[in-house]
Formats: structure tokens, C-alpha cells, sequence
């Protein structure tokens, strides 16, 4: 039976007046999960003709839920997992499922150590390149510095995605000390590197300034440091500028000429009471003492250790722009003196020597007659302690100023011979660990007592050249006052005849048995005592002989 087409609408019925309880509003999540609950429970679709059923690959209106990141099941493997991603930044992000911030920690990370890995095995000389260029250190600072920064958060992300969502109150606490103090332990290293780059770009910057001179050579580049010569002379000046003293007097003269191949060294040691010094033909200085320094009036003025200061007070200027007039014109005087071009000084203010050696741990010497420590034979004051003879003997920075300096009931040469065994020593200590221990302190005193002309770009020449001197032999020869020398009146043909054979000996000078022959320092500093029971000389003791100890 069908039914009428037209059919009235059955009646609705009526309203009472109360409104329709409502259910409270559901959250997003909430929603999701009860759709996606209707979804699965949904059966699957038929496919005509009897194909296999069709299953939605994903529920409709809904994302595909992703794994749960992996986490440590206690606290071992939280710390354990964070160490792992502290030595290998990235690892840790890898560990836990996230590949891709592992692969943008981990890239970086290993670019970074492959380019300082080939960086320093390139050769010597593109470390020394490093270390010796101020622009270069400070960006190394900075690159440390925020690598460090970068490392530090690594550390604490990696171990917050580690710990387990569940955790005791204490484990969070261990896990934090846990990350605190692997960031001080592990990077302790490179928070020292980084202040050691400052300090040490400090350092060169005051020390090696881009000096104003007209005495070093002018065909020298980074490429060629020594202009095609085979030797270096550097002039070594101990200036003793203490309170009560005007200006700096140069008490120690001492020109190293070095071969550049071998790194051998000869130590030529001049009395800073020496008269009459020469000066080059072409130099300025010449004009105004064409026969030597001499100055009317007082002897002690004309002295060579009285140049540094009345050269530039009497003349400035002469020798053109200087940042160290007195330094300019001491070159010359030594170079004119024994006939060689001095190419570059050093000059340590014995005021500082203390710091020095102190910062370097102390040098060993042998002592083979007491040194007074203060007094004055002149004027009849008695030290006030004495260093003792005996064979290596350890001297902190007050005692081995002493060991340098003293001159009570001695002699200026007997002083130059402790000089040079007191540099031979302070050669041997600064060894690379000793320094690397002690470079803050070293560079801070160095910084304050150190002067030079040696260019900043010849830096790791001079590095590298150091560095052969340590295992070469380093010869040395002493000017005295005898038969052939004598510092009132010096012969200045004797002087660079000494020192052409000295540099170049002939064959039958080259035997050990020649009295003349330049010998080890290291022999002439060996323990050799006098006579360790006889207290010292009331009056300074005479020089012994041209032949016995012109060469020494």
C-alpha cells in the first residue's frame, strides 16, 4: 500500500518551559580523543566486489600520533647519557630520538675540533703564528668563549631531555650538581685557554709594540725574518732602575749573536765601566764622539752603563724618530764597539727580575763563592745575608736578584759571570710545561719589566729560533780587565779581533785545548768552588789575567 503523497507534518510537542539540560563544553583533546575512539571502533569498509576491506591509513579530522621521545629508566642512565652528550655534544639529542637537533649539534661540533685539529698539526710555525699575533688571539678568545657558552646549554638541554618524567625530588638535585659541576671539570680547559689568548695577546701588544727606531733592519719580512744573514744579534740589557735612582742604568751588556740555522749562541759580556765606546762610522753619534764616549768632567759619565741615559738627555733626536733613544744609541755603542751590526734589545728592568723568576718557579745555579745580599763595599755598609756555596743550589726571585746583582766584596766580572749563569738558568727552567703552569704570572711581571724593538711580525721567528738555542750550545765570552783588555782604556782592534774568531774560528783555534777558545756556558757555570769556608773579600778582587781569563 503506498502511502498519500501529501502528508501533514505530525505536531510537535509543546514546550514545558524548562530549558534543555547542556553537558559542559569539552576540550580540543579531549574532542580528538573521543573521535578518534569513534574512528577505530568504525567497522572497515567493503570494497565492491569482494577486494580486501579498506582501512583508513590515518583517522579522519586527526594527526598521526608520533613515538614518545626515549628517556633514561633512573638516574644512572640520566648521568650517564648526559656525559656521553657532554664529551660528544649532539650524542645525547641522538640517543633520545631527535635526530635532527643531534645532526645540528653534532656537525658543528665536528667541524669545529677537525679545523683546530688540523690547524695545530699543520707545522710549528702555524702555532707559533697563533700564539704570537695579537688579532688572532683575541678572535680565538672570543670563538672559545662562545663555544663554551654554546656547550654549557647543550649540557643542560641534553640532560633534560634524559631524566625520566617520573623522578624523586633528590635525584633532581643530583642531577643538576651532576651537570654543574661536569661543565666546571670539563670546561676548566678551555675557559684557561681562553684567558690565557687574552693574556698573551696583552702581552705581545705591550711588549712588542710597532716601535719607532732607525736601528733595526729594514730588509727583513715574516717570510725572510733574517734578511738572508745567517746570524741574529740581539743586545741583552739588565737596567737597574730602582727606587733612589734616576733614570735606568744598563749594568748589564751583553750581545747574543746567534746562528740562525743551529741556534748556537755566543754571549759577548761588556763591563758597564768601560770607557770610550765606539760608534759606527755612519752613524749620527760618530760626528759627536769621533773618538769614543767621553764626556769633560765626571769618569763615571763616559762609562758604556751611563749611555742609555746621557745620550738622550744631551742629544735628543739625533738618531732620528725613536721610541728608545737610550736603547738606539746603546746598539750602537756595542755594535761600533766590538764590529758587529746589532740588529735588535731586549731590556729587563732588574726591578721586575724578582717577579720573573718567581713566576717561572725559581732557577737552580751553582754557587762557588758567597754573595752578599745588600751592602756596600764602598761605603763599608755590611751585607745583610749572604747565599751560601753548594752545587744546585734553588733560588726564589729575592735570592736569585742577589745571585745577579751583588757586588759586595766582589768584582764587576765576577757579577757578569753570575749574570750570564743566572739567564742559562732561567733558559733551562722555562721549560714548555712550567710555563703553560705559570704563563698568568710570568706574563703579567714580564709585561711590566720587558722592553724591545724586535717587530711584532718577527715574533714567531724569534720563537722558533728560541726554541733551537735551547738545545744548542751556548758559548760565552767575557771581556776582563788585563794584559789585553782593559776597561779604562780599551783596545778596540783587540775587541773585534776576539770576537771575528770567536764567530768564525780558524781550524787551529777550533782545538780544546786553546786557552782562547770560547767555551760552554754550562761548563763555566758548573761548581767550581773558590773555597766554600773563607768569607769574602773586604776589597774587590783583582782580575786575573788576559790568558787565563779573557775568554771564559
Amino acid at each position: 500500500m503506498t502511502e498519500p503523497a501529501d502528508r501533514a507534518p505530525e505536531p510537535r510537542a509543546p514546550r514545558t518551559g524548562r530549558r534543555r539540560a547542556t553537558t559542559p563544553r569539552q576540550s580540543r583533546a579531549a574532542r580528538k580523543a573521543s573521535a578518534l575512539g569513534r574512528a577505530q571502533a568504525l567497522p572497515a569498509a567493503v570494497a565492491p566486489d569482494g577486494a580486501a576491506p579498506m582501512v583508513p591509513s590515518r583517522p579522519v579530522g586527526h594527526r598521526a600520533r608520533r613515538r614518545p621521545w626515549r628517556r633514561a629508566a633512573g638516574l644512572p642512565g640520566t648521568l650517564a647519557v648526559t656525559l656521553l652528550g657532554a664529551l660528544v655534544p649532539g650524542s645525547g639529542f641522538l640517543w633520545t630520538g631527535r635526530r635532527l637537533l643531534g645532526v645540528l649539534v653534532l656537525l658543528p661540533t665536528l667541524a669545529l675540533a677537525g679545523f683546530a685539529g688540523w690547524y695545530a698539526a699543520r707545522d710549528l710555525d702555524a702555532a707559533l703564528d697563533l700564539a704570537l699575533d695579537p688579532t688572532r688571539l683575541k678572535v680565538a678568545a672570543g670563538v672559545i668563549v662562545a663555544a663554551l657558552a654554546v656547550w654549557a646549554v647543550v649540557v643542560y638541554l641534553t640532560y633534560r631531555q634524559v631524566r625520566p618524567t617520573q623522578r624523586r625530588p633528590w635525584t633532581t638535585l643530583v642531577g643538576h650538581a651532576f651537570v654543574l659541576a661536569l661543565v666546571g671539570v670539563v670546561g676548566a680547559p678551555f675557559a684557561v685557554a681562553a684567558r690565557y689568548a687574552t693574556v698573551q695577546a696583552d702581552l705581545v701588544e705591550t711588549v712588542f709594540s710597532d716601535n719607532t727606531t732607525s736601528t733595526v733592519p729594514r730588509d727583513v719580512t715574516a717570510e725572510d725574518p733574517w734578511g738572508g744573514r745567517d746570524r741574529v744579534n740581539v743586545l741583552l740589557l739588565g737596567g737597574d732602575g730602582g727606587e733612589g735612582r734616576d733614570g735606568v742604568r744598563t749594568d748589564t751588556v751583553i750581545l747574543a749573536s746567534i746562528d740562525t740555522l743551529t741556534g748556537k749562541t755566543l754571549l759577548f759580556s761588556l763591563p758597564r765601566n768601560m770607557v770610550n765606546a765606539q760608534f759606527p762610522e755612519d752613524s749620527p753619534l760618530r760626528d759627536l764622539y769621533p773618538t769614543g764616549f767621553t764626556l769633560p768632567g765626571d769618569p763615571g759619565s763616559s762609562m758604556l752603563n751611563a749611555i742609555y741615559k746621557v745620550v738622550p738627555d744631551l742629544h735628543p733626536g739625533v738618531l732620528g724618530q725613536s721610541t728608545n733613544e737610550g736603547a738606539d744609541a746603546l746598539k750602537q755603542a756595542v755594535g761600533g764597539s766590538l764590529g758587529l751590526d746589532v740588529d735588535y734589545y731586549v731590556l729587563v728592568n732588574l726591578a721586575g727580575f724578582q717577579e720573573i723568576v718567581d713566576a717561572i718557579g725559581g732557577i737552580t745555579v751553582n754557587v762557588n763563592t758567597r754573595v752578599a745580599i745588600n751592602g756596600n763595599t764602598d761605603a763599608g755598609i755590611p751585607p745583610t745575608g749572604w747565599i751560601e756555596p753548594g752545587p744546585d743550589q734553588e733560588l726564589d726571585g729575592f735570592r736569585a736578584l742577589w745571585f745577579a746583582r751583588g757586588r759586595y766584596g766582589s768584582d764587576d766580572y765576577e757579577r757578569m759571570d753570575r749574570q750570564r749563569c743566572a739567564v742559562a738558568a732561567m733558559i733551562e727552567a722555562a721549560d714548555p710545561i712550567t710555563l703553560l703552569r705559570r704563563y698568568t704570572a710570568l706574563a703579567a711581571a714580564g709585561k711590566d719589566v720587558v722592553y724591545s724593538d724586535i717587530p711584532q711580525r718577527l715574533l714567531p721567528a724569534f720563537a722558533g729560533l728560541a726554541l733551537k738555542m735551547k738545545d744548542a750550545k751556548v758559548r760565552s765570552v767575557v771581556f776582563r780587565t788585563g794584559e789585553a783588555f782593559f776597561s779604562g782604556d780599551p783596545d778596540f782592534d783587540y775587541l773585534r779581533e776576539t770576537v771575528a774568531k770567536a764567530i768564525d774560528p780558524p781550524e787551529q783555534r777550533r782545538k780544546k785545548d786553546d786557552p782562547a777558545r770560547p767555551k760552554n756556558t754550562a761548563n763555566s757555570c758548573a761548581y767550581d768552588p773558590v773555597d766554600p769556608t773563607a768569607p769574602p773579600a773586604e776589597e774587590p778582587v783583582d782580575s786575573v789575567t788576559a790568558e787565563e781569563a779573557t775568554l771564559d
